[in-house]
């Protein structure tokens, strides 16, 4: 990126860069912001490739599907590297058309992905099998050598995580159990909640919840006031009629991505073959 900002002038690029970097740290907490600062730099710098890369992943963040899949197209056009094919495809689901997610997924070139991208990209599209109703589909597109490795990458956490959730919307539930907990035992970084999952399905709750709802129970019952004898004697008063009317704000709609599903149908043509070489990221979600 340093190399595409020095064909910019010295005060352009610094400025351009700034947004760049405020993009990053703020992707996560304020993507609405991120995303402002990702097109700031982009009206100066739009022939700058991770410009556009930036604001395809900031509007994906900040919820905004049809912008992430423009940008990220003409990122991927513009440095010739596939890399977010994972998100391209999650943005199609969000939309509601899994089937373009599964194209997605058929036509790339998974010998040039690295393992995490490829692991993504299965991810998604299994769970764009869940989408359309193929359940046991999804389960069977996550069958790859990679689940049951060695591997304690990122990926891998995620990986057994999706094939849990595909095992347990078909009704498959102590396998889900089982993958949930193998899941947990490669999540160093708690990336997913593989471990509150099997939790729940043991049928343990948390204390913290307990107490979290017993709290808010006597806050409430603290709030009531109390009635005395007087007052309830006191004849009630005619209330006046208002009335307020509040005109809907205008909001764009939004669709949400479905969470992957899986199953155990073969998937169509060629989709349960093994992933990419070994390496992650994508929802999850």
């Amino acid at each position: 990126m340093r190399a595409e900002l020095l064909s910019l002038a010295k005060p352009v690029a610094e400025t351009v860069a700034r947004h760049l970097v405020a993009t990053g740290q703020l992707i996560d907490e304020d993507p609405a912001e991120a995303l402002a600062h990702a097109l700031a730099a982009r009206r100066l710098a739009s022939r700058i490739a991770a410009v556009r890369e930036a604001v395809g992943l900031a509007a994906y963040h900040a919820g905004e599907w049809q912008t992430a899949i423009a940008e990220l197209r003409t990122y991927h056009r513009m440095s010739g590297q596939q890399t977010h094919l994972a998100v391209l495809a999650d943005c199609e689901r969000a939309l509601g058309r899994p089937e373009r997610a599964i194209d997605l997924f058929r036509g790339a070139d998974r010998e040039t992905l690295d393992q995490a991208t490829a692991i993504e990209l299965l991810i998604v599209a299994a769970g764009a099998r869940a989408d359309m109703g193929q359940g046991d589909a999804a389960v069977a597109m996550l069958q790859v050598r990679e689940l049951t490795g060695d591997a304690t990458e990122p990926w891998a956490a995620r990986l057994r995580y999706a094939y849990a959730d595909a095992l347990l919307a078909v009704g498959r539930r102590e396998e889900a159990r089982e993958w949930f907990s193998r899941a947990a035992d490669v999540d160093e970084a708690a990336e997913t909640d593989a471990a509150e999952r099997m939790l729940e399905l043991d049928g343990v709750v948390l204390e913290g919840d307990d107490e979290e709802e017993g709290e808010e129970s006597a806050e409430l019952t603290d709030d009531e006031p109390a009635v005395t004898d007087d007052e309830s004697t006191v004849a009630p008063v005619e209330p006046t009629a208002t009335a307020t009317e509040t005109e809907p704000a205008d909001a764009e709609a939004e669709q949400e991505s479905v969470p992957v599903e899986p199953t155990s149908e073969r998937p169509a043509d060629g989709e349960s073959a093994p992933v990419g070489n070994d390496r992650s990221e994508s929802d999850q979600r």
